[in-house]
């Protein structure tokens, strides 16, 4: 292409980017307009409530001596947790099982078992659960952070539980693939401890979501089904909807150069990354919260808040420490390099349990396309999903950020409950990708939950979740090069002089007085001039004087923090959008100018689904198999399609144990990638798998075996309740007439 044309189409771009940047900014002041008149509104009390200012006054110096002496205990729990070494923040019990401070290659990590509370039992012989934290810069103990929590559900579920932690400070050199060895030998342990059980269920939340992936295609063999929790395994993707925020984090690594700064940071550590840092970018995403929200709802009710504060606070104000080698393996195959589902020695379609996907609208940091998008890029077409046997589930929340959706009491008790109840049956579903739903009913006063899967095909999903068809994925091409270009120059010639500057004195003392930090133990009772505060807050609670919340004066004093409020957010669009806008251009023009001539034009998809290459080579196979082939052929020719409700999972798991004599003697995980291929040659070329039938069964005991099964099954009640549908019954005379059975009677009218 000639430079005109670039030019051309950089202007193009320009256009675009402008346009785009003009319609968020209208819709951000538009949203702060209607907050600000509202919060004016009832920032004006009518004359009358005037008379009761004295009250006011009392009740609001005293919910401030409240409120200071709980940031006051905040950073004496903080300060308390330090010197304990920051053990996890679980609710329940626990013991080691495993210390991976131990091992050959040592590792930071260790396996431990939940103990059941008391008036809570578990059966050993059902399937454990291992449920693995985030290090995302906090500590361990999120998933198990209340009685409704992932520990939780699975463990009033019966199933035995195990948690695996970390520790604050990394073990000299190790790396992300030395905790995925230790990872694997938590689950043999695991498996070891239960071993008449099914594999355990892996539960992934955050950074350890991807983790989890990579631990399951390097040992498929071990583990059970994946539940990843909001794990970002396609950092480019964003964009959810028009008119909404674009998910600003994932233009960090461009707007701040690439990795460099990751490395530089560790560096400055004496060769540790600090969590705090990554801690302070998620409340950096979010000021209106972080300096406004979840303070003032601590102030407006002082007398029943600050113990949820503190619980919660204290797990958030625990920042842990990364090797050099893992922070920097995450920022260039994660959040620039994009390549987490392509890393190295991880196949990720190596998996074979079923992997479930929960993610949430509502979150900024983990959008839908940064959980999904993967699977297309793995994959590429829903025919080789099925291929590969390989069962995905996805199930999406509406409105929970990202922390809510790990924390969230309603999650738990909605999500995580009916997700564990269903496990079983989920590892029934035919190979493909799903749309799992939960619909809410009510039942004798009291609310129950109806689950159903809906079969998606994979095409459909990524053109309904990228409405940019992922072009606006092409800049970030451009971002990987400058990154890697400004990581080379940094190694070269600035980290020599930084690392040789560097001790572990500097290194602990940016640590300490990283601000994050400093205002924790700043107030706290290390702090001479807050002696008085204690004193002054227990007469306060002895002699308190509240005021109702819906006192006028009361809700003129929400209207100003909620226009408080509103100003942080309305800041937040403009600076988002504003960053948005400079990304794109700039990127946008790199990748128009210098990489898109140059990347490889890939090969259009074919129209008909029959010519892709996976189609092509199970096609190829039509008469070749045995007893699992037809088994699974028949079992597609003959099943209803459509949705599938759980209740017929349910009715398929008993009848797996009424049928097991005529069930193929292989694995599940085998046979659900020969019901892949199968359903792939039934559906293209149906007279043809009917045909060949009898080149699967060439023995006659096979065949009567499987015509014996599919008379059991028509006279079933659990089948005739369902109801055969025509096209079923004339579906099972073809079979039987290939097969070689006489035609069964009609029954009389």
């Amino acid at each position: 292409m000639d430079t005109g044309q670039k030019l051309s189409r950089s202007v193009d771009i320009s256009e675009r980017i402008t346009r785009e940047l003009q319609h968020r900014l209208q819709i951000a002041a538009e949203r702060f307009r209607e907050r600000a008149q509202k919060a004016m509104q009832g920032m004006q009390p009518a004359a009358p409530a005037w008379a009761a200012w004295p009250q006011y006054l009392v009740d609001c110096a005293q919910r401030a001596v409240i409120f200071w002496d709980t940031l006051r205990q905040r950073g004496n729990n903080y300060l308390e947790h330090v010197q304990q070494g920051q053990p996890p923040v679980l609710r329940f019990e626990y013991e080691t099982v495993l210390d991976g401070r131990t091992f050959e290659r040592p590792v930071n990590y260790a396996l431990t078992r939940i103990i059941p509370p008391e008036g809570v039992s578990v059966d050993p012989l059902r399937r454990p659960y291992i449920i693995i934290d985030p290090r995302g810069g906090h500590g361990p103990g999120i998933g198990g952070f209340k009685d409704d929590s992932q520990v939780g559900v699975a463990l009033r579920g019966g199933h035995p539980v195990y948690f695996v932690i970390f520790f604050r400070d990394p073990e000299p050199g190790q790396t992300l693939l030395d905790v995925c060895t230790a990872e694997r030998e938590f689950v043999r342990k695991v498996r070891a401890l239960h071993p008449e059980s099914a594999k355990p269920v892996i539960v992934g939340n955050c950074q350890a979501g991807w983790a989890a992936m990579m631990l399951a295609a390097s040992d498929p063999e071990d583990t059970g089904p994946l539940v990843i929790v909001g794990a970002p395994m396609s950092y480019w993707g964003g964009a959810w909807r028009d008119g909404e925020g674009d998910n600003p984090m994932r233009y960090s690594g461009g707007s701040l150069g690439g990795t460099w700064l990751a490395s530089l940071a560790a560096d400055l550590g004496n060769g540790k990354f600090d969590g705090a840092n990554l801690v302070q970018n998620f409340e950096n995403l979010n000021p209106a919260n972080t300096f406004v929200d979840k303070y003032y709802k601590v102030f407006a009710n002082a007398d029943t808040e600050p113990a949820r504060f503190l619980e919660f606070e204290r797990w958030w104000g625990g920042y842990f420490l990364m090797n050099r080698e893992e922070i920097e393996w995450i920022t260039q195959n994660l959040f620039v390099g994009n390549q987490v589902w392509k890393a190295g020695a991880f196949d990720l379609r190596q998996i074979r349990s079923p992997i479930i996907m929960f993610a949430s609208l509502g979150d900024n940091i983990t959008p839908p396309q940064q959980a999904f998008n993967w699977v297309a890029d793995v994959y590429g077409s829903t025919e080789e999903i099925k291929a590969h046997g390989q069962v995905i589930v996805g199930l999406m929340q509406e409105e929970v950020g990202h922390l809510g959706i790990f924390v969230s009491g309603k999650v738990a008790q909605k999500e995580y409950t009916q997700i564990v109840s269903v496990m079983k049956s989920i590892e029934l579903l035919a190979p493909g990708l799903y749309g799992m739903e939960i619909r809410e009913r009510k039942v004798d006063g009291k609310v129950d939950y109806e689950v159903a899967f809906h079969e998606l095909r994979l095409e459909d999903v990524v053109e309904r979740l990228n409405r940019h068809q992922r072009l606006d994925e092409k800049p970030f091409q451009a971002v990987a090069a400058v990154s890697e270009f400004n990581q080379r120059a940094y190694e070269l010639f600035a980290q020599p002089f930084v690392q040789a500057t560097s001790n572990e004195l500097q290194a602990s003392a940016s640590r300490r007085f990283h601000p994050l930090r400093a205002q924790r133990w700043a107030f706290s009772d290390f702090n001479p001039w807050l002696a008085w505060l204690p004193g002054a807050a227990q007469f306060v609670k002895e002699n308190r004087q509240p005021l109702p919340s819906d006192n006028a004066l009361r809700r003129a004093e929400a209207s100003f923090a909620d226009l408080a409020s509103a100003t942080l957010d309305y800041h937040r669009a403009l600076r988002d959008a504003l960053a948005e806008a400079l990304f794109f251009h700039v990127y946008g023009n790199l990748f128009s100018l210098y990489i898109a001539d140059r990347e490889p034009v890939p090969a259009p998809q074919p129209a008909d689904p029959r010519e892709l290459p996976v189609v092509k080579a199970v096609l190829a196979s039509i008469d070749k198999g045995g007893y699992p082939e037809a088994f699974a052929r028949v079992g597609f020719l003959v099943t209803r399609r459509g949705d599938v409700p759980l209740s017929r999972l349910q009715d398929g798991l008993q009848m797996v144990k009424d049928y097991r004599e005529f069930l193929p003697s292989v694995p599940l995980e085998q046979m659900r990638r020969i019901a892949g291929e199968q359903e792939i040659i039934a559906t293209y070329e149906t007279d043809k798998a009917i045909a060949t039938l009898p080149a699967l069964l060439p023995e006659r005991k096979e065949r009567e075996r499987l015509l014996a099964l599919l008379e059991r099954l028509e006279s079933d009640p659990r089948v005739r309740d369902d109801g055969l549908t025509p096209e079923q019954l004339t579906m099972l005379a073809r079979v039987r007439a290939v097969l070689g059975a006489p035609a069964p009677m009609k029954e009389a009218a």
